[in-house]
């Protein structure tokens, strides 16, 4: 290992920057202080905007500075704050800008997570060895569902996502949500009787069990025996969506489909319509192409029928038929207009006769009717008096007259 010296100083002096690299590098070279385990107190807790986190690592008699970098912090399976016991597992190294050494840590876990972690373990050794994880248990995910179920808490993030997505992507769906806890120990009972709810419904296609993410006890819920063999024996496909990517329960390997968050559940949950619409155009169009075929070997079938009712055609038969029709039509109209003619002249005889007859005939050869004054005609001298006024109507008009005298 050799290093430059600075030429400012004594040639028998180290500058700061060649100490803390010569140190860095000594730790570097540790294999043992390269794969280290810690378990100590949180302190000094900080999440940077970047995602890295910083703190220190404590007991009782001493302290080390820790860094987790992003990557490294969103494994993390609960959220770590100031006072909480946890073990770490990372490098020792030195941050030379400050000359601190320092644990640069790849894992974080709480402590007592190992007595779950076996408990975890245990059951799911179990339950594979009945088949429960099986792939030919597992049920086919329907397309187009009309309406998904959703297990989960009713004031949880988890469920605000669902519905947001569920309405971006697919918003023909319709939701039963069962809302129950997730968390704790009343937890389990209420999740089954929330399944057995809703796999009782006959009008749902689908159920997504989801909860957000958290440490191991807060997931626990979800690595309940009671809730495995629930989702297990449910008539209807169920998404687990529970935690976060790093996070695995016994109910995601019940599950017909795991999907890594509760938002992904959505999204596995229904199609995308805006995906579906060029497969809607591409069956319509296969749609529109059967009916254009079917429409081109029909008229064929109506071409080669007409050119067999050619043959058997009785047109020639009506043309016929039609042309003894027009001749006996144009008969019945000569007799009708004979019989209308003579009518015709019957009429005008009536007529002329009732004519000569008429009280306006007999006016015109000067005769005359006398009407009292209140209209009735005056048939007898006996029914008027001299002074009666009285009204002559003769052929031209009419004129009043006195009665003067009766003889």
């Amino acid at each position: 290992m050799a290093f430059l010296r600075s030429s400012s100083f004594s040639s028998d002096s180290w500058s700061v920057s060649e100490l803390t690299q010569y140190i860095r590098e000594l730790f570097e070279i540790d294999y043992r202080l390269q794969d280290v385990e810690v378990s100590g107190e949180i302190s000094n807790f900080t999440r940077a905007r970047s995602g890295h986190l910083y703190f220190t690592l404590k007991d009782d008699k001493a302290q080390l500075k820790c860094v987790m970098w992003r990557t490294a912090a969103e494994r993390i399976r609960f959220q770590p704050q100031d006072g909480d016991a946890v073990v770490l597992n990372g490098r020792i190294s030195v941050y030379e800008a400050s000359g601190v050494y320092q644990l640069y840590a790849e894992q974080m876990s709480p402590l007592g997570q190992g007595d779950l972690a076996a408990a975890f373990e245990a059951l799911k050794a179990k339950l594979a060895d009945e088949g429960l994880f099986d792939a030919e248990f597992k049920k086919p995910i329907p397309p187009f569902p009309r309406k998904i179920g959703i297990v989960t808490s009713a004031d949880a993030a988890a469920l605000r996502d669902i519905i947001n997505v569920l309405r971006r992507r697919y918003p023909l769906v319709s939701v039963l949500i069962a809302p129950t806890l997730v968390q704790g120990a009343d937890a389990p009972p209420q999740i089954v009787r929330a399944l057995r709810w809703l796999d009782g419904c006959t009008d749902i296609d689908t159920i997504i069990v989801a909860r957000g993410g958290g440490s191991m006890e807060d997931l626990w819920a979800f690595n309940d025996e009671g809730v495995a063999r629930a989702i297990f024996a449910a008539q209807h496909p169920i998404i687990s969506g529970v935690g976060h990517e790093v996070d695995f329960t016994i109910a995601d390997f019940v599950a017909d489909l795991r999907a890594p968050t509760p938002s992904a559940a959505a999204e596995l949950a229904v199609p995308d319509v805006s995906e579906l619409r060029p497969y809607f155009q591409t069956i319509q169009q296969q749609m529109k192409n059967l009916v254009l075929e079917q429409i081109g070997q029909h008229r064929w079938q109506v071409q080669t029928l007409r050119r067999s009712l050619n043959h058997l055609s009785p047109r020639v038969g009506i043309a016929g038929n039609r042309q003894r029709l027009d001749g006996w039509q144009a008969r019945l109209e000569r007799a009708m207009q004979r019989r209308l003619d003579q009518s015709n002249h019957r009429l005008n005889v009536l007529q002329a006769q009732l004519t000569a007859v008429s009280p306006k005939a007999t006016l015109e050869r000067g005769y005359a009717i006398v009407r009292t004054g209140d209209g009735r005609i005056v048939r007898s001298s006996t029914t008027v008096r001299p002074g009666d006024a009285l009204t002559v109507q003769v052929h031209d008009g009419q004129f009043g007259v006195v009665v003067d005298e009766k003889e």
